[in-house]
């Protein structure tokens, strides 16, 4: 597995993502650069995941694929946005229960030696395409309300 960084400067790593990129405040979506992309990378992948919300899997916020393999900040509208667990497809941004304490939001980027079909759930990429990975990295943000 190479070695692969995500990073945002809208989101430190272990911080509390700022309003504008939750749900209730017009989901903005976050800006996110990638370094140490793997030669062998045909393309990458987002997935935005809260694995705790009180649901069996938690809650997908975005996927995205078709992404090209290069360093720099990801422009998310050369992607193919793809399902997520709010019955949508693109970012949905944070959007904890009251109360219900602080979410972990791990946003991971994939680099592929093979390009993704269509738009699968994150379930479905992470089944189909696990032998396609040559770099991973993630990017942690939290929130609550």
């Amino acid at each position: 597995m190479k070695n692969l960084a995500l990073t945002s400067p809208d989101i430190a790593d272990g911080e509390r993502i700022a309003d504008r990129f939750a749900g209730q405040t017009g989901a903005q979506t976050p800006r996110l650069s990638v370094a140490g992309v793997p030669a062998d990378a045909v393309e990458l992948a987002i997935v935005c995941h809260d694995p705790d919300a009180p649901l069996p899997e938690g809650f997908t916020h975005w996927t995205l694929y078709g992404l090209p393999p290069k360093d720099g900040e990801i422009d998310v509208s050369a992607g193919r946005a793809g399902p997520n667990d709010d019955d949508g497809v693109g970012y949905v941004g944070p959007f904890p229960p009251v109360g219900h304490g602080v979410h972990r939001y791990y946003f991971w980027v994939y680099a592929l030696k093979a390009p993704v079909a269509g738009t699968p759930t994150r379930r479905d990429f992470l089944s189909e395409y696990r032998g396609e990975v040559v770099g991973q990295a993630r990017l942690v943000g939290t929130y609550s309300r």
